[in-house]
């Protein structure tokens, strides 16, 4: 049995709803009728799962940053103190954390210089086939073990590895000896040291900055390419004057994700490097090893401020616009 709709619009004929009866009918009446209503029961669980599991633990770890442990007993004291913070601003403790704001802009600044000729020779040159194996090559490695691929660079970077024995090869073992004497960034072998931390970095968080700033990029009207040519401006002034700004969403928006990932990875840090910690590592360390969970808490605090200032700064340079 069907029912009539009625039409406000004079001229138009009626439209058929079918009807059915029991409670399948009138929760379809109930929908069809309140569309919001639908709309509010689909997003509920997605937004009870945010609120409750991802709000609501980094509210329990804002919340846990402000307890003490008792040197003592080793228990957690639950009366609200700022002793944890000032445990936070130790000298050791502030040198984890400019370690890993320094290795997090490195990574982001080296990325971006490596992502940017990628991105434009795919927005501007690759077409059909070309371009399919773009994609392909970009987000092949993102399809293999992240562990994997971590261990494959340790094995590399080794002082036995496939890097040392071609710069053998080519004569230039004396260049990687004179670089690894450097302090901070040398070490016994490539894999123990701050470089071999930040090439693994680059190689792993690297198909998060070219895909930003190759769809800005293909956003960037070519003929302004060409009018600035026409004009008499050389590459150097058309890339700093036109290509630079216009693709300068897509260049932050990459740099939210390879700074944030850095920021926060303690696996890396872990296998390939020295044995100075990183923000994520004195997190894993604090909560597992020490049991000092109000200092872990604050450790965690750090990267959430700095990305909240970060994010608030991207948004500001429509970064979000090419996400």
């Amino acid at each position: 049995m069907n029912r009539l709709a009625p039409v406000a619009a004079q001229g138009h004929a009626p439209v058929m709803a079918p009807s059915s009866g029991g409670l399948r009918g009138a929760l379809s009446d109930l929908f069809w009728r309140r569309p919001r209503f639908l709309l509010v029961l689909m997003l509920a669980p997605p937004l009870l799962w945010l609120g409750i599991v991802y709000i609501g633990s980094l509210f329990a770890l804002l919340l846990q940053s402000f307890f003490s442990i008792d040197e003592f007993s080793g228990l957690i004291n639950r009366q609200f103190t700022l002793k944890t913070y000032g445990d936070l601003l130790q000298a050791a403790n502030v040198d984890i954390i400019v370690r890993t704001v320094v290795m997090a802009a490195l990574v982001t600044l080296a990325s971006a210089i490596i992502a940017f000729p990628i991105a434009y020779y795919a927005a501007r040159y690759a077409r059909g086939r070309w371009k399919a194996l773009f994609y392909l090559a970009v987000m092949l490695p993102l399809w293999s073990s992240y562990l994997v691929k971590v261990y494959a660079w340790k094995l590399i970077l080794a002082k036995e590895g496939i890097l040392t024995w071609l710069l053998g090869k080519l004569h230039l073992g004396w260049l990687l000896d004179a670089w690894l004497a450097l302090p901070y960034v040398g070490g016994s072998s490539l894999s123990v040291s701050a470089t071999g931390t930040f090439i693994a970095f680059v190689y792993v968080w690297l198909p998060f900055m070219i895909l930003p700033i190759q769809a800005a990029l293909e956003r960037v009207p070519a003929n302004l390419v060409e009018a600035s040519s026409d004009l008499g401006a050389s590459p150097g002034q058309t890339f700093r004057n036109i290509l630079l700004p216009l693709a300068l969403p897509g260049v932050v928006a990459g740099s939210i994700f390879t700074f944030s990932l850095t920021l926060g990875d303690y696996i890396i840090p872990q296998i390939i490097g020295t044995s100075r910690l990183f923000i994520g590592m004195a997190v894993y360390a604090q909560q597992g090893t020490a049991g000092n969970i109000p200092l872990a808490a604050a450790f965690t605090v750090v990267p959430i401020v700095i990305m909240g200032f970060y994010l608030w700064g991207a948004k500001r340079l429509g970064a979000f616009d090419a996400l």
